[in-house]
């Protein structure tokens, strides 16, 4: 035994360190074939050259640990060296990174109406029914329903449709006055030139007790917002329809693009639509047990957004990771 435990020391590297244990205590091993003899031997002579055999394999399996742990040792700082970062690999006239300008337009919006005191609130991407669809006035009968395109899981829960829910879960956990805001990704089933599977909203709320907020006091709000963010445009608003606003309204600005003249982008009618808003149904209202209050919300895409400060055609392109386009963000 003393021969293989000098042998363990002489190994230079993990291989030469496992062929000896293979050696030694493999199937075919040397102490292993003494293991094998003690079958053929009486009640004794087994007890006394297993305690024997026992004896060399303690030694060698200690042996063979420390040298392990310094061949293991040895082997990661080779490693080390042979991966050592290697700083002149860097390029001398690397420019810096930017925000990607989805991003940066949400940080811009954001900004404006933290200015004036909103709140900015946050919810779970996974979302239940009721938060989703019927405390905003959507039962399950809603003919709007169709027009969300939702995303379901078997146990009946959704990726949620729009940032709606954090306003109902945010009115559930507080009375008013509310004035805050909810960005994040909402999740549909659409894929064109203006839409994708995943996109971001950001959605605003106002709650005051009593009949202190009108639509003169959102279209107010929306009027600046929409000049901070685009300058100089016009503005329009359009009667609508939704659930959980009455009245309603969509909001339109005269064309980025084509700056009145009709263009693809504006079907030639010199508008873009860029937001949707409204009075808050009484019926909302009821299911979080608001009485007496009044409000105004209103639901932007952060991602048409983009599309409209950049004057990029296309919304597909802000996802497919092209240098040449997201270079220019710097």
């Amino acid at each position: 035994m003393q021969d293989f435990i000098k042998q363990i020391e002489e190994c230079k590297n993990l291989n030469e360190l496992e062929s000896l244990r293979i050696l030694v205590l493999g199937k075919k091993g040397k102490l292993t074939e003494q293991f094998a003899k003690l079958r053929n031997l009486d009640a004794e002579s087994k007890k006394e050259l297993a305690s024997t055999l026992n004896a060399q394999k303690e030694e060698f399996n200690q042996a063979y640990a420390k040298k392990f742990k310094i061949l293991e040792q040895e082997s990661l700082n080779e490693k080390m060296k042979e991966n050592i970062f290697n700083f002149t690999y860097f390029d001398k006239n690397a420019q810096n990174g930017a925000l990607h300008p989805v991003m940066s337009t949400m940080d811009k919006i954001i900004e404006y109406f933290v200015s004036l005191n909103f709140s900015v609130e946050k919810g779970p991407l996974i979302e239940d029914d009721f938060h989703n669809f019927e405390a905003l006035n959507l039962p399950k009968s809603h003919p709007a329903r169709d027009m969300q395109d939702t995303f379901y899981f078997k146990d009946k829960r959704l990726l949620r449709t729009h940032t709606s829910p954090v306003q109902i879960r945010t009115m559930l956990k507080q009375k008013p006055p509310i004035r805050m805001i909810t960005p994040g990704a909402v999740f549909r089933r659409d894929f064109d030139l203006t839409h994708t599977p995943m996109f971001h909203q950001v959605e605003g709320l106002v709650v005051e007790n009593g009949q202190k907020v009108s639509f003169a006091n959102l279209k107010s709000i929306l009027e600046d917002f929409l000049h901070h963010m685009f300058g100089d445009v016009k503005i329009r608003f359009r009667p609508s329809f939704f659930p959980f606003t009455e009245p309603s309204a969509e909001v339109d600005i005269s064309c980025v693009f084509c700056k009145g003249c009709g263009c693809r982008v504006c079907k030639n009618t010199t508008w873009l639509e860029v937001l949707g808003c409204g009075v808050v149904d009484p019926n909302v209202y009821g299911f979080v047990g608001y009485k007496n209050v009044s409000g105004y919300a209103f639901g932007l895409g952060v991602e048409r957004f983009a599309m409209l400060l950049h004057q990029i055609p296309d919304l597909r392109s802000l996802f497919e990771g092209d240098l040449r386009l997201l270079e220019q963000f710097r």
